[in-house]
């Protein structure tokens, strides 16, 4: 399994699913701080067209970039099919949010030869990178 430092450092592109468009949610806020720090943010919720100024997607599927690590804010039960769409796309990262787990989801997507990060905050982490 590839380094997270190193899986942070080298990415460039994040999906983030199931943003909200709500800054007092805790999607929106870590997505605002990814996007500050200078990564290319594609929101990723069927039930927006446009998050931080950005074009919002419906699913990973119809984003039209390549996507380096897809970072999920859904509950725990519905990652599975998030993974399946993130394994067809050839994501190398999969990251779960702080209290968000799926082992079934794990195990498919490490089988696959996929890291995956699980009830971690990509945000607390990257931010502890600094220090």
């Amino acid at each position: 399994m590839q380094n997270v430092k190193e899986i942070l450092t080298s990415a460039k592109t994040i999906a983030v699913v199931g943003i909200s468009k709500n800054p007092e949610k805790p999607s929106y806020r870590v997505a605002e701080y990814l996007k500050n720090a200078g990564y290319n943010v594609i929101p990723v919720n069927p039930n927006y067209d446009e998050v931080l100024s950005k074009k919002c997607y419906p699913d990973l599927r119809s984003v039209d970039v390549a996507i380096d690590i897809v970072d999920v804010f859904r509950k725990s039960e519905d990652v599975m099919p998030i993974a399946k769409e993130a394994a067809e796309l050839g994501i190398k990262c999969f990251w779960m949010q702080l209290g968000i787990k799926n082992d079934e989801a794990r195990k498919f997507l490490e089988e696959k030869g996929i890291t995956v990060i699980d009830d971690t905050c990509i945000k607390i982490f990257h931010s502890s990178m600094k220090r």
